[in-house]
């Protein structure tokens, strides 16, 4: 979506659930309706830092005037959920992409929710629909402690919820087999970190596909330890910028002032495409075709597999 598509949205309110986790209301700019969405929809948001961003929207989308969403602050954080927490003030203006559900809730006898931290968002949605219209659902919501848990008094008022806190202690994270021993016919929502995410689609393997949902709005590593910095040059300007290995090359351009067009940031929708002039890539992303990839990267994720690289920017 090009920036001038996008809605120019005001924050009007914020409030701190835990100690990392920030609740924002987001309003349009002079008031007025806004584009309906279903639970599990999420909002793509250029936060304060320039950085792309996807978040869960938690409140009723039928006819909606604001957009609601929870944000942790993340400690390794490159720009976007720091950028919302220390930059995103009441009165702040945000571009907004309009709402979009890669993790629609279909219809079915029963359900299984599964949340794990902030992973809660999208899941608190569907079970607000489902309470709202009387389908039987059973959350599973999983935190490190009762503190660091958003919505707890809520979740807790649902009939059929188990809230387990590990501590931190991976001896004591929740025991789901019990769960998915035997397949059943509830179709399985699933959203939170990807230790939970993985092991979830590892005990579900002999269950029914289309009966297991995920939402993973980090399908690919940007950063990983063992990257190396290198340079890129633009070939439209001559302009060579230095890539940190603690960086993308989408970030490291923004950060060095230059004009960038990115939605997803993880690899996954294909809006930061750039033709390649030269050089020899590691792609990371889910987009190109194979024929593509000779002369073409997404420069969210992707990086130099050796020496550094060209691109028709």
């Amino acid at each position: 979506m090009n920036a001038e598509d996008r809605m120019q949205m005001e924050v009007s309110a914020r409030e701190d659930l835990t100690s990392h986790i920030c609740q924002f209301t987001l309003v349009k700019q002079g008031g007025g309706d806004l584009p309906a969405f279903t639970p599990g929809a999420h909002i793509t948001i250029e936060t304060p830092s320039g950085a792309m961003r996807r978040y869960s929207l938690v409140n009723d989308g039928s006819a909606p005037t604001e957009y609601v969403i929870s944000v942790k602050r993340e400690p390794e954080s490159r720009g976007g959920s720091a950028s919302m927490h220390d930059d995103a003030q009441v009165g702040t203006v945000l571009s907004v992409e309009a709402p979009e559900n890669d993790f629609e809730l279909v219809d079915a006898k029963s359900y299984l929710l599964i949340g794990g931290g902030i992973g809660i968002t999208p899941i608190l949605s569907m079970a607000r629909k489902l309470k709202a219209e009387g389908k039987p659902f059973q959350l599973i919501y999983c935190t490190r402690s009762a503190e660091e848990t958003a919505y707890l008094e809520e979740c807790q008022s649902f009939d059929n919820v188990i809230i387990h806190h590990d501590g931190g202690d991976i001896d004591e994270v929740y025991d789901f087999w019990d769960h998915f021993e035997e397949p059943g016919k509830e179709h399985v929502y699933c959203c939170g970190p990807a230790p939970l995410m993985e092991e979830i689609e590892a005990i579900s393997g002999h269950w029914p596909e289309q009966q297991i949902h995920f939402e993973d709005f980090n399908a690919v590593s940007v950063v990983r330890d063992d990257d190396k910095p290198f340079n890129v040059t633009l070939a439209k300007s001559g302009r060579t910028i230095e890539i940190p290995a603690d960086r993308s090359i989408l970030e490291a351009l923004r950060d060095a002032g230059e004009e960038t067009v990115s939605s997803c940031e993880s690899g996954t929708c294909g809006t930061c495409k750039c033709k390649l002039v030269e050089g020899d890539v590691d792609h990371r992303d889910l987009v190109l075709m194979d024929e593509e990839k000779s002369d073409h990267i997404m420069i969210c994720v992707s990086r130099a597999k050796a020496g550094d690289l060209v691109v028709d920017l």
